[in-house]
């Protein structure tokens, strides 16, 4: 590899990662966002699913879409087959976690095949395609894109855990103050534009 692909790969995972956030400059994924943020253990536990299903989604997607409906102008139908491969790898993850990991599987409940529907991983595979991305470029979109996502997921989770005990008035309990803890959120990450 050269220098200018490491650096350019580099700058792709920086720009999916913290600049352009899943969760917090392109609102996709809020409802595992919010759902699971109850606390830090969970939280990263859907992080690690989502990094998983993300990035493979984004390998899986980019070879089908250049190998398969690009050639054959199939084009059209990159939403249906994405979703298809999206719900094929989630159930993937569902039994490996229910198999090996049962705790992580309860704590996540029903927000694991909540995945299938999450916003954010079909976006992931849309956008590589729309931006032209190769394979090398997706898998490392999906995979920035994925760990900037556990890194908000995370950081709402200690918030929520230490706003938990604190004595905040009566119109703000419950999603009022997460949702207000979210969007400053947003506007802390986005002074990583700068990095642009």
């Amino acid at each position: 590899m050269t220098d200018n692909v490491v650096y350019d790969l580099v700058a792709l995972m920086l720009s999916a990662s913290l600049i352009n956030n899943v969760v917090l400059s392109q609102f996709l994924g809020l409802c595992p966002f919010l759902g699971v943020s109850k606390n830090t253990k969970t939280a990263l536990g859907m992080g690690g699913a989502c990094i998983f299903v993300i990035t493979l989604a984004s390998f899986v997607c980019s070879i089908i879409f250049k190998f398969v409906l690009n050639p054959l102008d199939l084009s059209y139908l990159q939403t249906i087959v994405f979703i298809l491969v999206i719900a094929m790898l989630v159930q993937f993850v569902e039994m490996i976690l229910k198999r090996y990991i049962v705790s992580l599987y309860n704590a996540l409940g029903v927000y694991l095949p909540l995945i299938t529907t999450n916003c954010a991983v079909l976006g992931v595979a849309l956008n590589n395609v729309t931006d032209g991305y190769g394979i090398l470029e997706s898998t490392v979109c999906g995979f920035a894109t994925a760990i900037g996502f556990t890194i908000a997921i995370v950081i709402l989770a200690g918030l929520r855990e230490r706003m938990e005990y604190n004595d905040i008035p009566a119109p703000f309990k419950g999603m009022p103050l997460v949702l207000l803890t979210s969007g400053l959120m947003a506007i802390a990450f986005s002074g990583f534009s700068a990095l642009r």
